[in-house]
This record gives C-alpha cells, sequence and structure tokens, in this order.
C-alpha cells in the first residue's frame, strides 16, 4: 500500500517538475494551493512567487527523482520526500547539473491534491 502512495505522490510532484521543464506557469500554478510556501536556499516563496520563476521560460533542462519517501500527516495531508539531481537553466543557459534533497507536503484541498509546502536542501550527493 505504501509503495502505491508513494508512486502517486511521486507522479504528483513530477508534475512539478514538467512545468519548470517546460516552462509552464499555468501548470505549476495548477499544482500548488493558494497558501502555498515554499522554503529556498533564496529565502521563501508564495504561490505567485514561485510562478512567476517561469516568466522567462524553462528553469530545469532535465531531472531525475530518486530514493522517495512518504509519511502520512492526516487523512488529507501527506509528506514526500526524496533526492532530486537536475540540471538547472538560469537566464536561458544551461548550469551544471545540481542536486537537492526536497520535503513536499500535499494537502486534499476540494477533493484535489494540491502542493501545499516545499523545502529544497541543496546537497554534494
Amino acid at each position: 500500500m505504501t509503495k502505491h502512495i508513494t508512486a502517486l505522490f511521486l507522479e504528483k510532484e513530477k508534475k512539478v517538475w514538467e512545468a519548470l521543464k517546460n516552462g509552464d506557469s499555468n501548470a505549476d500554478a495548477a499544482q500548488l494551493t493558494d497558501d502555498f510556501l515554499g522554503v529556498y536556499p533564496t529565502g521563501f516563496s508564495n504561490k505567485n512567487q514561485h510562478r512567476k520563476m517561469l516568466d522567462n521560460g524553462p528553469i530545469v533542462a532535465e531531472y531525475s527523482l530518486h530514493n522517495p519517501k512518504i509519511r502520512t500527516l492526516t487523512e488529507d495531508m501527506v509528506l514526500l520526500c526524496y533526492l532530486a539531481h537536475y540540471t538547472p537553466i538560469t537566464s536561458g543557459k544551461i548550469e551544471t547539473k545540481s542536486s537537492m534533497y526536497i520535503s513536499s507536503i500535499w494537502e486534499k484541498v476540494d477533493g484535489v491534491w494540491k502542493n501545499s509546502f516545499s523545502q529544497d536542501t541543496p546537497t554534494k550527493v
């Protein structure tokens, strides 16, 4: 059962990554709660700020997600943690491959699972 739940939320998380890869701010926003909170090395981010990252197009060239862990917090809230390897794009330039551990909280809002929180922790893995 846990394997199925982990796969389900990993697929939801991939929708956010695909939006970042495709530069699709609407697809990105569709996955986030209105009160989304991101915690990043650069500071805090809300839904609008997260969406605006895509104003100039894609910010990720490629990505892969590894070693997912899931914790059920409530019936309508789960915590997904995993390791991401990705190649960022900055000002249209493909950068060096990077890695980070990510913790995401997904909440059921009006019957739909949405990402309400994400924290990125860069790593040298």
